[in-house]
C-alpha cells in the first residue's frame, strides 16, 4: 500500500479523531491509502469480543460512489455500507461494530470516480472504546 496526501481528507480525519476521542474512543490504527477507482482496498484488523470498534473511511471527495464491506474470519459479510457524492458528509463511511467473536476481521473499502481511475486519496481509521474512563480518549505513550 502506498500512502497519499490530500488537505481536505486531513482536515476530516483531524475533525473525527477529536469527536472520536471526546466520546471515549482510542485510535488503534490508522493509513492514508493510494486507491484505484472501483477496486477494493482490504484492510484486515484483529478485533476483541465484546470490545466496541468504530471504523471509518474516508474517500476522495471527487468519487460518486463510496462503499465498505466488512467480513469475519469466516468471510460471512456483517456491514455493508454505501454513500454517494452529495449525501450529507457523503465521502465518510462510519460505522460502529461490536465483534461476536475475537478474531480478524476484513475491511474492503472502493470509491468510484469517472475522472481520475488512478491515484485516489483514501483514509482508514479504527477507534476502539476505552474501557477505562479515565483514559478516554487518550492514547497510551508510545514504548521505547
Amino acid at each position: 500500500m502506498q500512502s497519499c496526501q490530500d488537505a481536505l481528507i486531513s482536515k476530516q480525519v483531524d475533525s473525527l479523531k477529536s469527536i472520536y476521542g471526546k466520546e471515549g474512543y482510542i485510535l488503534l490504527k490508522e493509513a492514508s491509502i493510494t486507491m484505484e477507482s472501483e477496486y477494493e482496498m482490504p484492510v484486515i484488523v484483529p478485533l476483541t469480543q465484546g470490545s466496541s470498534y468504530q471504523f471509518v473511511f474516508i474517500g476522495d471527495y471527487t468519487s460518486r460512489l463510496y462503499e465498505v464491506r466488512m467480513f469475519d474470519w469466516d468471510e460471512r459479510q456483517v456491514v455493508f455500507q454505501q454513500k454517494r457524492w452529495g449525501d450529507v458528509d457523503g465521502n465518510v463511511i462510519s460505522y460502529s461494530y461490536v465483534p461476536k467473536f475475537s478474531e480478524f476481521h476484513m475491511m474492503k473499502p472502493v470509491q468510484v470516480n469517472k475522472e481520475k481511475k488512478k491515484n485516489l486519496c483514501g483514509y482508514v481509521m479504527l477507534f476502539k472504546k476505552s474501557t477505562n474512563p479515565d483514559s478516554a480518549g487518550i492514547s497510551p505513550p508510545a514504548s521505547n
